[in-house]
């Protein structure tokens, strides 16, 4: 199985972009085999990574996000670019900005970037992780994500005004898993810029907590969400590194950033490991029970 998730948050400056390059680049250091696209036409994503998708003519121009969703004969592989090992890039432009009105009158548009992966994973690409990182909005790019990934996480700030949005989101989930896409739910929310020493952050975490508890046993998709740790402290190397290009672990390996993104994304490794380990026991036991049953 491959493990999808949107980074989503449809307020902007929260750290999403930080969260999903720095949790790709992890779980990448950790030796599995992730795709990471840049769905937002501020490419922040790819400027964070050191990637360039801009030539002097059109004739030399890499191709992007852009051209894989305009142009169903582009491949996956023709535009993927090696970011790191064991991490490839999808990349944005300015351009994607213009993919919401170019796309409007198609009646695949929502599940383009989908079945771009599936033909690629078909073909042999062999992503364990497909991470996604989507724009501040809703519109055809993040559907387009949601309609791919199973997972949702919401990288967000201990704020009031952010925790009030937290509910809209879900809300939006839950009508894209109704429309689009059933297999579709909240893993959880990962608290970004932290200042555990504040009596307004404690609080927020755990409105969050309670949240979460009241949904346990519900038919709501985030009925299995949680607040993630380690929360991501406040650092500001976080907000230095991508105007170097670099993730957290190469420009500031032994800062506090480094060390929470880091142990989160070992974290998600070892849960995903451990269910596919679950799932491959309980394939074993139905197959003997099944053989026994011949027998």
């Amino acid at each position: 199985m491959v493990r999808q998730i949107a980074f989503m948050n449809q307020k902007g400056g929260v750290g999403k972009t930080t969260t999903a390059v720095n949790i790709a680049a992890g779980i990448a250091k950790a030796g599995r085999k992730v795709l990471l696209v840049d769905l937002d036409p501020q490419a922040h994503a790819t400027l964070h990574l050191g990637v360039g998708t801009s030539s002097e003519s059109d004739a030399q121009r890499t191709p992007t996000i852009y051209d894989l969703l305009l142009d169903p004969a582009v491949t996956l592989e023709s535009v993927v670019r090696p970011a790191r090992p064991n991490l490839d890039l999808l990349p944005a432009e300015t351009d994607l900005a213009a993919a919401e009105t170019e796309l409007a009158t198609e009646t695949d548009r929502l599940t383009r970037l989908r079945n771009a992966i599936d033909k690629a994973q078909s073909n042999g690409a062999g992503y364990q992780y497909v991470l996604m990182d989507c724009p501040p909005s809703l519109g055809v790019l993040t559907l387009n994500a949601l309609a791919c990934v199973r997972e949702v996480f919401i990288p967000m700030q201990a704020q009031f005004l952010a925790l009030q949005g937290v509910g809209k989101m879900m809300q939006t989930v839950a009508l894209v898993g109704r429309t689009v896409n059933p297999n579709l739910h909240v893993t959880g929310v990962i608290l970004c810029c932290h200042d555990s020493t504040t009596t307004h952050g404690r609080e927020v975490v755990a409105d969050l907590d309670g949240f979460f508890e009241q949904a346990r046993g519900t038919d709501v998709p985030w009925r299995n969400g949680r607040v993630y740790r380690p929360v991501i402290r406040r650092n500001v190397k976080l907000q230095e590194a991508p105007s170097f290009g670099q993730t957290i672990y190469e420009y500031a390996p032994k800062c506090a950033g480094a060390e929470d993104y880091g142990a989160l994304a070992v974290n998600m490794v070892k849960e995903w490991d451990e269910l596919l380990a679950r799932q491959d026991a309980s394939v074993v036991t139905r197959g003997a029970a099944r053989a026994a049953v011949k027998a």
